[in-house]
């Protein structure tokens, strides 16, 4: 079977924005909350406070996101929902007023797109919520409810909110705020699919999927595939798998996960022993312990073998999520960690996600910290955003950082070295993650060229050609990395 991928998801740089945070408008606009109690932007995030971010504040800066190099954003969700973070699904079909409702929406969305700014939606569509309009009709009614049968109910009286009882329904990990949907009916099953059909139609450019794996109904997710290529074959579909996705990765149901598989290893190289385990022991993901340049290449190589070479150039490869703790908090503040973590995501095949601050240095411990407001200018780190606005326009500049072979030149101690290839196209990126400078002597015959102009970084590099081998005698500073073209 001959495997079919988007195209434009190859060259994409995702910024991914959690919406309440990212800025509020600063232009007039008609709302329905005038003075609202917003949450103080600067203050720690609570669990249920909202601090009032809305989509006309992020059509305010688009020209900061596209100045970045950013061409798609993935949006945590944006339906009318009772939370903050509105996993909590409350109408699928209306965007929340508190962002500006469907008509910002669409505002954002043709602006973006003529930017050519891709847009994808956070579908959560495993389960919904207590105040989920088919649900709370369950609530009043009880078993004398039409919609009994599009959740799973175990008894009565169903316990939405008090405690001491049993829930008598189930709820996604416990959670009776989150009512599972029955998706072996096939209603659930039709309703679900129309939602993801109507926001293609409105004009977004593909789905990630939250918690996807939680659906075990046979067929489901190749229905979903079908329908919504069939609507736009370019849409994307991405979900959120953390471990090996080969089960969703067979060409009939996502194009891609969120690829924690190389977020972990990528972490525990760069940031080592500087990593702070409380912010990641309760994840799925494992940026610890520690390891040395060889373990690292094993790693990614394995990782490069899992999928489908066309499967690999549509994951969606990431450090840090609004499930996670931001990596600059959780390598201890230590800014060469972030820098070079950076370096190996953006040099990597698949599309890279900046999640939004990062590029600023925006700290954050687990959720729900790692969801700050977006930090005012004079709070930015300018180093930081220096590097990952250098680094994105490298990878649009060149073919190869985003669909050559990747080939691992050079492992060793601290000094990891590899190529990226396409035609006569050959970059080499190197990364010395240890506290000495490292000295590298590399005979390689995969290479056709001696790059040797440094495009990012500070090396000294030497080539000696010989016969078919050429001898690449590379020093790199301690914590620093180089790409050379």
């Amino acid at each position: 079977m001959q495997i079919q991928t988007p195209d434009w998801v190859k060259h994409a740089v995702f910024y991914q924005i959690f919406p309440d945070r990212f800025a509020r408008s600063q232009q007039p606009r008609k709302r329905l909350l005038h003075n609202p109690a917003w949450e103080d932007w600067e203050a720690v995030p609570t669990l249920q406070g909202y601090k009032g971010g809305d989509l006309w504040g992020i059509l305010e800066q688009l020209d900061y996101i596209q100045d970045l190099g950013i061409n798609a954003i993935y949006f945590t969700p944006i339906f009318q929902s009772a939370s903050n973070h509105r996993y909590h699904t409350h109408d699928y079909y209306q965007v929340d007023p508190m962002l500006g409702g469907n008509s910002a929406f669409q505002e954002l969305l043709d602006a973006a797109h003529q930017r050519n700014i891709k847009v994808v939606l956070d579908g959560v569509f495993n389960h919904s919520s207590r105040g989920f309009f088919f649900f709370h009709d369950v609530l009043e009614n009880g078993p004398h409810s039409p919609w009994v049968d599009w959740f799973k109910i175990e008894g009565w009286p169903l316990s939405a909110y008090n405690g001491d009882f049993p829930a008598n329904y189930e709820g996604w990990a416990g959670n009776r705020a989150l009512p599972v949907f029955n998706h072996d009916n096939p209603e659930v099953r039709e309703y679900i699919m129309e939602i993801a059909e109507y926001w293609l139609k409105f004009g977004i450019d593909g789905w990630r999927l939250d918690v996807p794996f939680e659906i075990k109904t046979s067929g489901f997710w190749q229905e979903f595939r079908e329908r919504v290529k069939a609507i736009n074959p370019e849409a994307y579909i991405v979900g959120e798998v953390w471990g090996d996705s080969r089960q969703w990765l067979d060409g009939t149901q996502f194009d891609g996960v969120m690829n924690y598989l190389f977020a972990g290893p990528t972490i525990s190289f760069t940031a080592g022993d500087r990593v702070v385990l409380e912010q990641v022991q309760s994840r799925d993901y494992q940026p610890y312990p520690p390891l040395f340049a060889a373990e690292y290449a094993e790693k990614i190589q394995h990782l490069l073998q899992l999928y489908p070479w066309e499967i690999q150039l549509t994951q969606l490869n990431l450090l840090a999520s609004h499930d996670t703790a931001r990596l600059i908090t959780i390598a201890g503040g230590d800014r060469a960690s972030s820098e070079l973590a950076t370096l190996l995501l953006l040099t990597f095949p698949g599309a890279a996600s900046i999640y939004y601050g990062d590029e600023v240095g925006l700290p954050g411990a687990i959720d729900p910290d790692s969801r700050r407001g977006f930090p005012l200018e004079a709070a930015w780190d300018r180093e930081m955003l220096n590097t990952h606005r250098q680094l994105i326009a490298l990878r649009h500049a060149y073919p190869c950082l985003r669909t050559g072979d990747y080939q691992v030149i050079f492992a060793q101690a601290a000094l990891y070295i590899f190529a990226r290839i396409l035609g006569n196209e050959e970059l080499v990126i190197a990364v010395n993650v240890g506290t000495a400078p490292a000295t590298a002597h590399v005979e390689t015959a995969s290479l056709h060229t001696a790059p040797t102009k440094l495009l990012y970084g500070t090396a000294e590099v030497e080539w000696k050609t010989g016969g078919e081998t050429k001898q690449l005698t590379l020093n790199l500073p301690p914590r620093t990395g180089c790409i050379l073209g």
